[in-house]
C-alpha cells in the first residue's frame, strides 16, 4: 500500500522525537477561511513491479553468495538482514535525507510515532551539510528546557558519534523510555568548544497557537505547527483578533517545522483570494499539481508581516512563499530551513516501508524551496545575549514595520463566517 506524505520533516527526524509527523490526504471543509485542495494535472502513474536496471544485477547476487559461502562466522549471516541491507543501500544511494527504508520493527515504531504513542525530548532533527542538527526544539518540552536551540549541531548521542549516522539511526538513539536521560554533545556557533547537555525524556506536549492584541491595534499570531488542530485554532484566534479590531497582523512562523499540506492551504486561504495559486507540486517528468485558495481571505484586507527563522520549514515555507509572491508580504527574521519535497511511502509485503522523495514544492512565482529556503526581506539575527535578556529583536522589527505599513489603515472589525 502506498501513501503520499505531505509533512515537512518526514526525514528530519520529527517522527521519533516528537508526536508531530503528519500524513496528508484528508479533506477539510467548513467556513471561516477553510480552504480545500484543488489540483491541475495528475499524479504520475504507479511504478510497475518490474523495472529494468541499467546495471549488472548479478553483482549483487555474487556478493551475497560470496558472503554466505566464505564469511568466517556463518552463524552470524542472516538472510533477512542481507536483504534489508541491500534495500537500505539502494535507498541511501539517493543521498537524500528524506528518503529512508524502515525494516518491520522500525516501520512499526514509525506508525507509533505518527499516533504519538511514545516519549522523547521534544525536538526535531535534520541533516544539513552532512551534520546532524536541531531543526526546532518545541517550547516548554525537555530539549527546550535543557537549553537546546535551533541550529545546534549534535556531535554525539551518549557515546555514539553522529557523523556516519542516518536520521533513522539517530532517532532510535535519542528516543527512549519515559524519565530516562540522553546525553547530547552539542556544538553551537559562538561556543569555543562543544558542551554535553543532558535531556530527560518525557511525554511531549505540542503547542499549536498563541495570539494577542499588541499596542496600536497590532494583532499577533504565533502558529507553532500545521497539525490537525491548527485550522480551528487559527479560526478562533482570527475571530477574536478581528472582533477586537486590528490595523494589521504579525504572523509568526518561527519554529514551525510544518505539518499537513491541507492545513497549510487552509491557513493560506485566510490571506489569499479564492482561486489564488498557493503552491505547485512539481514531478520529475514535468507534470505539475497546483493547489489553489478556497478561503475567505479575511486577513488579506490588512497589512501583514511574516516572521520566520531557520526552524521554519516545508508547510511554513509554502505559506511564506505564497504570501510574499501573491501579496508582497514582508518577511522578517532569518533564512528558512529549505525543506521543499514531498515523500511517498510504500509498504512492502513483509511490513517494511520505503519512503522516497517524489516531487518538490515551487512557489507561485516559480521559486524552488528545497535546500535554498526562503530569504527574509529584512534579516534580523537573534544573539545569545538577546535570548538571555529575554529580548526579541525579530518581533520588535516586525511590529515596527507593520505599524509603518498600517499607520493610515482604519481599524478593521469583522465577523468571520
Amino acid at each position: 500500500m502506498r501513501k503520499r506524505l505531505f509533512y515537512v520533516l518526514s526525514g528530519v527526524g520529527a517522527v521519533a522525537l516528537l508526536a508531530g509527523a503528519f500524513y496528508g490526504g484528508f479533506w477539510l471543509g467548513g467556513n471561516g477561511g477553510t480552504i480545500a485542495e484543488s489540483a491541475e494535472g495528475e499524479v504520475p502513474a504507479e511504478i510497475g513491479s518490474q523495472i529494468p536496471l541499467d546495471a549488472d544485477v548479478s553483482l549483487l547476487w555474487d556478493t551475497i553468495g560470496f558472503i554466505k559461502n566464505r564469511y568466517f562466522k556463518p552463524e552470524d549471516v542472516d538472510d533477512r538482514k542481507l536483504l534489508y541491507g541491500a534495500i537500505s543501500g539502494a535507498v541511501d544511494s539517493l543521498n537524500d535525507p528524506y528518503s529512508q527504508f524502515f525494516p518491520p520493527d522500525d516501520a512499526e515504531k514509525f506508525e507509533e510515532d505518527l499516533s504519538g504513542n511514545f516519549y522523547g525530548i521534544g525536538a526535531e532533527i535534520g541533516i544539513r551539510d552532512g551534520q546532524l542538527v536541531i531543526v526546532s526544539p518545541l517550547e516548554g518540552n525537555p530539549a527546550d528546557k535543557a537549553g537546546i536551540r535551533a541550529g545546534d549541531r549534535i556531535l554525539k548521542v551518549d557515546d555514539t558519534l553522529t557523523a556516519d549516522l542516518s536520521l533513522n539511526e539517530a532517532v532510535k538513539l535519542i528516543r527512549g523510555e519515559l524519565g530516562t536521560d540522553v546525553i547530547l554533545l552539542i556544538d553551537r556557533d559562538g561556543w569555543e568548544e562543544p558542551r554535553r547537555i543532558t535531556v530527560t525524556r518525557a511525554e511531549i506536549t505540542i503547542p499549536t497557537i498563541d495570539w494577542e492584541m499588541k499596542e496600536d491595534d497590532v494583532a499577533y499570531i504565533h502558529l507553532y505547527n500545521f497539525n490537525a488542530n491548527a485550522p480551528q485554532a487559527f479560526y478562533k484566534a482570527s475571530f477574536d483578533l478581528l472582533m477586537q479590531g486590528s490595523r494589521g497582523l504579525v504572523l509568526d512562523l518561527r519554529g514551525n517545522s510544518g505539518g499537513y499540506l491541507e492545513v497549510a492551504n487552509n491557513i493560506a486561504g485566510w490571506f489569499l483570494k479564492r482561486g489564488s495559486l498557493i503552491v505547485t507540486e512539481r514531478f520529475p517528468n514535468g507534470e505539475d499539481r497546483r493547489f489553489h485558495a478556497n478561503g475567505g481571505g479575511a486577513w488579506g484586507r490588512t497589512p501583514v508581516v511574516l516572521l520566520v527563522d531557520g526552524s521554519s520549514a516545508s508547510a511554513s515555507e509554502i505559506v511564506a512563499g505564497a504570501l510574499r509572491d501573491q501579496l508582497g508580504v514582508t518577511i522578517v527574521g532569518e533564512k528558512t530551513f529549505g525543506k521543499g519535497t514531498v515523500q511517498e511511502m510504500e509498504t512492502l509485503s513483509d511490513g517494511s516501508k520505503v519512503k522516497i522523495s517524489v516531487a518538490e514544492w515551487v512557489t507561485p512565482e516559480g521559486y524552488t524551496i528545497n535546500e535554498s529556503g526562503i530569504e527574509p526581506d529584512v534579516k534580523v539575527p537573534v544573539t545569545a545575549e538577546d535570548i538571555e535578556a529575554g529580548n526579541d529583536p525579530q518581533l520588535e522589527k516586525a511590529v515596527e514595520i507593520l505599524k509603518e505599513q498600517a499607520k493610515d489603515v482604519e481599524v478593521i472589525q469583522t465577523i468571520v463566517l
